[in-house]
C-alpha cells in the first residue's frame, strides 16, 4: 500500500520530462516522465531505496535524502515544503491542525470582512465550504451558480457544476488547486466527487496560485490577484481578490453601483 509521500514522489517523477533537467531523451517508454534510475542517480541514492519510498515500504527518509530528492526534481519552495510535510505524516508525525474543516467563523473575522467592503473577499475552509463573504463577492459570482446551494462549496462547484468550466477559463489549474486544498482536510472523502477528483487528490499537485481568470457574464474576462490570509487556529482562509491589471480595475469600477457595491448580475 502506498503512502502520501510515495504518491507525491511518483507523481512528480512521472510529470517531469528528462529534457527539462538536461537529460537525454531515451526514446519511447512504457510510463511517462523521468526514469527511476535517472532520479535515483541525480539524488545520489539507490534505485532500490527510491523504489521503497515510492511504494511506501520506507517511512522515514532523512532530511538529507528529502533535500536531495527535492534538488533532483527541481521542486519549487512550496513543493519542498509539501514534501517535508508528507514525510512527517508518513513517518507518523502529528498531523497539522488544518486537517479538519471547521465551519464556524469567529466574530472578529466577520468584522474584518465588513471592514473590507466594498472589496471582494471570502472566508473558506480547506474543504472549500464558503463560510462568509463580502457583498461584492456575492454580486460577482451570483449568476455563476456557486452560491446556489444552501451550503455552498467551491470544490464541489468546480468538479460537479458544468458552469464552473465556463466561469473559470483555467479550470484545470483550479481543479488541481481545489483537490490539493481538500486533501489537507480530513473530511475530503465526504465530498464524493468521483474519479476525476480522486485522481487529482492523489497527484499532490502543489498549487502555483497565479492570476485567477474569470469569464464574467457581463464584464468579460476579469484577472484577479489573490492575497490569502491563513487563519491557522480556525483551519480557515481569508482570501482577498484584487485587480491584476487596469482593464480589470476599470471593469470592476463599471460594475459598482453608486453605493460602492458591485451591481447585481442579471
Amino acid at each position: 500500500m502506498g503512502t502520501p509521500l510515495g504518491d507525491f514522489l511518483r507523481a512528480k517523477r512521472d510529470s517531469t520530462q528528462p529534457e527539462s533537467l538536461g537529460l537525454p531523451d531515451r526514446g519511447r517508454r512504457r510510463s511517462p516522465g523521468l526514469r527511476r534510475v535517472d532520479l535515483a542517480t541525480r539524488a545520489g541514492i539507490s534505485v532500490e531505496y527510491l523504489t521503497r519510498l515510492e511504494q511506501g515500504r520506507d517511512h522515514n527518509p532523512s532530511i538529507a535524502v528529502l533535500n536531495a530528492l527535492a534538488d533532483a526534481l527541481s521542486l519549487s519552495p512550496a513543493e519542498r515544503s509539501h514534501l517535508r510535510y508528507l514525510a512527517k505524516i508518513t513517518g507518523g508525525g502529528c498531523l497539522a491542525s488544518t486537517r479538519h474543516a471547521p465551519r464556524e467563523v469567529r466574530p472578529t473575522v466577520r468584522e474584518t470582512l465588513r471592514l473590507l467592503e466594498p472589496g471582494i473577499a471570502v472566508v473558506t475552509n480547506r474543504l472549500g465550504d464558503v463560510l462568509a463573504h463580502t457583498s461584492c463577492f456575492e454580486a460577482m459570482v451570483r449568476a455563476t451558480g456557486l452560491l446556489d446551494a444552501g451550503a455552498p462549496n467551491l470544490t464541489r462547484y468546480v468538479f460537479a457544476d458544468p458552469r464552473a468550466r465556463t466561469f473559470f477559463p483555467d479550470w484545470e489549474d483550479l481543479a488541481d488547486e481545489r483537490a490539493f486544498e481538500a486533501w489537507a482536510s480530513s473530511s475530503a472523502e465526504h465530498l464524493e466527487l468521483g474519479p476525476e477528483f480522486t485522481r487529482r487528490v492523489n497527484r499532490h499537485v502543489v498549487p502555483r496560485r497565479g492570476v485567477l481568470r474569470l469569464a464574467h457574464p457581463t464584464a468579460g474576462e476579469l484577472r484577479l490577484n489573490r492575497e490569502t490570509l491563513e487563519l491557522p487556529s480556525d483551519g480557515q482562509q481569508l482570501v482577498v481578490f484584487l485587480p491584476a491589471d487596469d482593464e480589470t480595475a476599470q471593469a470592476l469600477t463599471r460594475l459598482r453601483a453608486p453605493d460602492g457595491r458591485l451591481r447585481a448580475i442579471s
